[in-house]
Parts: C-alpha cells; sequence; structure tokens
C-alpha cells in the first residue's frame, strides 16, 4: 500500500505540474468569476423563496386573524340568543386559531431574520464579487503585458542569435579572403622571380644557375655579333663618300 501511495502522489504531483503548465490564468479567473456570479444567483434566489414563504405565512394570518374576529362575533351572538354552548364552542375555534397565530407569528419572525442574513449575505457576496472583478481585469491586463514582453524578449533573444551567427559568418568570409590574398601575394612573388614556372620540375639551382648563364652569353654572343655588322656598315658607308 505504501508503493502504492507513493506512486499516486508522483502522478498526482506531475499531473498538477502538467495542469499548471497548460493553465490559462485569464480562463481561470473568468471560471471562477463565473461560478461566483452563480453562487450570488442561488443566494437571491434563496432569498427570494423566504420572501415568498413568508408572505404566504401573512396571508395565512391575516385570513386566521379574519376568523377570530368572526368567531368572537359568533360567541357574542350565541351568548345573547342564550346558547352559551355555542359560544363555548365558537370561543374554543377562536383559542385553537389564536394559537396557530402565535405560531405562524413564530414563524414569520424566523423566516424575517433569515431574509435579513440572506440579505446581508447576498450584499457582501455582491461587493466581494464585484471587487474580484476588478482586480480579476487587472490581473488579466497584467498578465496580458507579462505575456506580451516575454514574447517580445524570445524574440529579441532569437534575433541576438542570428546577429551571432551573422558575425561568426562575417568573420570566416574575412578569414577565407585573408588566405587568399595571401595566396595571390605568394604567387605574385613566385611570378615575379620565375620560380613559378619551375615548380613541379626535377632541376636543381645549380642546374638553373648555369642555363640562366648560358643564356645571358648567347645574348652577349649576338649583342656582339650585331655590333660587328653595324659597324661595317658604318665603314662602307665612309669609303664610297670619299
Amino acid at each position: 500500500m505504501g508503493l502504492l501511495s507513493r506512486t499516486g502522489e508522483i502522478i498526482k504531483a506531475k499531473f498538477n505540474a502538467l495542469l499548471n503548465r497548460a493553465e490559462n490564468p485569464n480562463e481561470t479567473l473568468d471560471y471562477s468569476y463565473e461560478k461566483q456570479l452563480e453562487s450570488l444567483q442561488n443566494v437571491k434566489r434563496g432569498v427570494a423563496d423566504v420572501v415568498t414563504a413568508k408572505k404566504r405565512l401573512e396571508l395565512q394570518t391575516s385570513q386566521l386573524e379574519q376568523n377570530v374576529v368572526t368567531l368572537d362575533t359568533q360567541a357574542r351572538q350565541a351568548l345573547a340568543a342564550g346558547r352559551e354552548d355555542l359560544a363555548r364552542q365558537a370561543l374554543e375555534r377562536k383559542s385553537g386559531i389564536q394559537q396557530q397565530l402565535q405560531d405562524l407569528d413564530t414563524q414569520v419572525k424566523q423566516l424575517q431574520d433569515q431574509q435579513e442574513k440572506l440579505v446581508a449575505s447576498e450584499k457582501q457576496l455582491s461587493a466581494r464579487i464585484e471587487q474580484f472583478r476588478s482586480q480579476k481585469e487587472v490581473i488579466k491586463a497584467q498578465y496580458s503585458a507579462a505575456e506580451a514582453q516575454v514574447r517580445i524578449g524570445e524574440a529579441a533573444t532569437g534575433i541576438g542569435r542570428e546577429m551571432d551567427n551573422t558575425g561568426l559568418a562575417i568573420q570566416r568570409a574575412k578569414d577565407k579572403t585573408e588566405q587568399m590574398q595571401a595566396r595571390a601575394s605568394a604567387i605574385d612573388e613566385l611570378v615575379s622571380s620565375g620560380d613559378l614556372e619551375e615548380l613541379g620540375s626535377t632541376k636543381t639551382p645549380l642546374d638553373r644557375e648555369l642555363s640562366q648563364l648560358a643564356s645571358q652569353q648567347q645574348v652577349d654572343r649576338e649583342l656582339d655579333q650585331l655590333k660587328a655588322e653595324v659597324g661595317s656598315g658604318g665603314e662602307k658607308k665612309e669609303l664610297e663618300s670619299s
């Protein structure tokens, strides 16, 4: 039984937690207000029932009072006619009715007291309900404002996360751009030095220097040959002119 009891308490606690998360305070307040209005209506119906019962007893009292007057008159008439026996019967009936009137009067007073208490309760309940209604509207407005503030905060937080992601994307783009710029600069330097053409080649630095020297010597020989040709051409022109 202990295990079942603890299990039941756990289930109840979890169920209450779910209700708290799903509960809408606005709906709860409106429902409570409706229930209080129903209670007020019940009190009003109770007052109406008491007043109705009291009026019914007052009508009975009025009718019995008329009967008392009638019996008193009949007793006097019977006694005047020498019929003491009839007069006694009339007075006995009168006495019984007067006893009923006393009982009715007690009941009417009790109903009057009950009516006064119910009316006082109705006024107090009505005042409390009106106060609750005002508080309810204030609480609903506060809840709506808080709910809107939460939505705005959540939206702002979402925007912050998006801005963080955007900042990271910009930083990555900058890093890649700097890497590309460094690579382009390195390629330009290799092209300028002529080393780029030799990438993947099996030549040693000495081979490259000897090749460059041979190329230079070839240029020098061609230059000397051009000088000789140009010079011999100039001498021929001088002889022809002389």
